[in-house]
């Protein structure tokens, strides 16, 4: 390891020594109010006339070919932060002499290699358009509503660690609008802030502070395991191979940060759908703080050969982030719209996402097969998600699960594949289904309009419709579910009745309970918004006429059967579904229960013919 130096400094004389520099290769800014608001507490608390110092640890770095230049390898964060209370300092000190000591603080000439005299910010951040706004912010010197609007007016993004950066100013500087009112007490701010805040400056050549960057952070301290794993791939290349793996890197990041996925989640998902996780505990599982120590246990080091060819490494990461992405946003495995993707959706919402471990592994699946996968995917989170079966029961088999879906994925025999494909669902899928049939079939019976969130009793309404439309129509293949989504739930029993249709039920009724039963499955059905406008709260006599005008069986039958034929896919769905003369708690009841039948010929496994 190359000399190492090491220098005390505080603020003041770091930011006239120093220029530093955040790297493009390096993590953006990511602070929140949380964390700024501690520091600047904890230097509020120190203040009052001590004259201690208050130590803020070590900030890592490795200088550069100009003079007392240096990149910012460790501490960026905290670096970046106190340049933005220099800058929200100098305008709170318009006018006074200190305004012009801290603008030398903030950017300031010197001589560069050839001659030239060179002006520039004592803070650089490299990454994308950070330095053109870092820039911005410093000419306009201004209060941040201000420094908002004209960087948004001058077409700079404002995104991702740009918003960050420009929300940390605005924080910054309304707290000390707000602690400091006064130039006596803001005076007395900056001079513990330039004298007493103090750090230790670790400088070295970048190999070694990457290292020792490394043992600093091996359990996490301060960094997530993205960045820790980003900082670990850098460790494997020479230097002269930086900006090529920064971009590779940000094919990684851009994508998740632009749809708002997790970082964490995904490096999670795409380590059980990728490799077979073996523990202590024997649970398959690795969670988000054992993800890092997953990397860098020997074992799991050569499954991925991140070592010796750390970028196919990343490319095999950017693949499945791409994946990844396709998937959340309703596409399939060739990228393109997919109809049951979609569906699954509709299921799953933003409140379930463990399927995509499965969905990882599957990827290799040839496209016909992997469309069929998901349909069956369905049923089976159906099953689990419709009684409430914590996720933890879940995520052991499915890190089980991937490494046989993955070996279905190699399988370049297509009969042995589809054998192998069907022997999977048989034995995974519907071997455990089996276990939950009567525990869905009584949570269906009670299932009410307040069992679940919202779009999840109308999925189950849509996806019942459009399966007795199927038998209507003699279709046979499930189409998009959008259609009746965009219907409206209606409350057969009105949920705000007439006191006269209350009463009627409850003497009719005795003993039920009016606004129980409005709300349960057997109330419910799916109605065209005119429909439901013109039928509002009516009696049933008057409602199940406009019923029978609806387009959609399901809803139009509580009026009345259509038969057609003798042996027709409408006259055998009849046989299941049921009309009413009248509509009461038992009718509620009875039509609960035909519903709950009903849902077993849909959520289903069915094999690969």
């Amino acid at each position: 390891m190359s000399r190492i130096e090491n220098f005390k400094f505080n603020i003041e004389d770091a930011f006239r020594e120093c220029f530093y520099i955040v790297p493009d290769y390096q993590r953006e800014y990511v602070w929140t109010d949380k964390e700024i608001h501690q520091l600047l507490d904890d230097i509020n608390d120190d203040i009052n006339g001590s004259a201690k110092e208050y130590f803020i640890g070590t900030i890592l770095v490795s200088p550069t070919t100009d003079n007392k230049h240096y990149e910012v390898i460790d501490g960026q964060q905290r670096l970046t932060t106190f340049f933005l209370i220099l800058c929200a300092l100098k305008h709170l000190f318009s006018g006074e002499s200190q305004a012009q000591l801290i603008n030398e603080l903030i950017s300031s000439s010197y001589t560069n290699d050839v001659g030239d005299v060179v002006t520039a910010l004592k803070l650089d951040p490299r990454y994308e358009n950070a330095s053109e706004l870092m820039t911005k912010l410093v000419k306009i010197g201004s209060d941040p509503a201000t420094t908002k609007a004209t960087i948004l007016a001058s077409g700079i993004p404002t995104f991702g660690s740009l918003e960050n950066l420009l929300n940390a100013y605005d924080t910054v500087y309304r707290y000390l609008k707000d602690n400091y009112s006064d130039k006596v007490s803001l005076k007395k701010y900056w001079a513990y802030l330039a004298r007493n805040v103090v750090f230790i400056q670790i400088s070295t050549d970048v190999s070694s502070a990457l290292k020792i960057f490394e043992t600093i952070n091996e359990r996490g301290i301060g960094l997530n395991p993205m960045d820790l794993l980003k900082n670990l791939l850098f460790t494997q290349i020479n230097k002269d191979e930086f900006t090529k793996l920064k971009d590779k890197w940000k094919k990684i990041t851009a994508p998740l940060e632009k749809k708002k996925e997790k970082p964490l989640r995904f490096l999670r998902y795409y380590l059980m759908a990728n490799y077979r996780i073996e523990n202590s505990r024997n649970d398959y599982i690795v969670r988000e703080d054992e993800i890092y120590d997953w990397f860098t246990n020997k074992r799991n080091a050569a499954l991925c050969d991140y070592q010796n060819r750390p970028f196919d490494f990343v490319q095999h990461v950017i693949n499945n982030v791409d994946r990844f992405i396709d998937y959340s946003s309703g596409r399939g495995n060739d990228g393109q719209y997919n109809l049951q993707m979609i569906n699954l959706k509709e299921l799953c919402g933003g409140a379930f996402s463990l399927h995509y471990i499965l969905l990882l592994a599957a990827s290799s699946f040839p496209k016909y097969l992997f469309d069929h996968f998901i349909v069956q995917l369905e049923s089976f989170l159906f099953y689990y998600i419709f009684t409430k079966t914590t996720t933890r029961d879940l995520e052991r088999n499915f890190s089980l699960w991937a490494e046989e879906l993955r070996q279905i994925g190699k399988e370049v025999d297509r009969d042995r594949q589809i054998e192998g494909y069907n022997r999977f669902l048989t034995e995974e899928f519907s071997r455990n289904i089996l276990t939950k049939e009567l525990e869905l079939s009584d949570y269906l019976k009670r299932y009410s309009l307040n069992s679940m969130q919202r779009y999840r009793t109308h999925y189950l309404l849509a996806k019942l419709t459009q399966y007795v439309d199927m038998a209507y129509k003699g279709v046979k293949t499930f189409g998009a579910l959008s259609e009746y989504t965009d219907l409206e739930i209606e409350l057969i029993l009105p949920n705000n009745p007439r006191a006269e249709l209350r009463n009627d039920f409850v003497s009719r009724n005795p003993e039920k309970d009016y606004d129980e039963y409005k709300s349960k499955l057997g109330n419910l059905t799916l109605l065209e918004k005119p429909i439901n406008i013109v039928a509002s709260n009516d009696f049933f006599s008057k409602k199940c006429e406009e019923y029978k005008k609806s387009k959609y069986y399901l809803t139009s039958s509580i009026g009345g059967l259509i038969v057609v034929g003798n042996n027709t896919s409408i006259n055998r769905m009849n046989q299941i579904l049921l009309h009413f003369e009248d509509w009461s708690a038992a009718s509620i009841d009875e039509r609960q229960s035909m519903l709950s039948r009903l849902a077993k010929e849909i959520w289903k496994i069915e094999e690969y013919r």
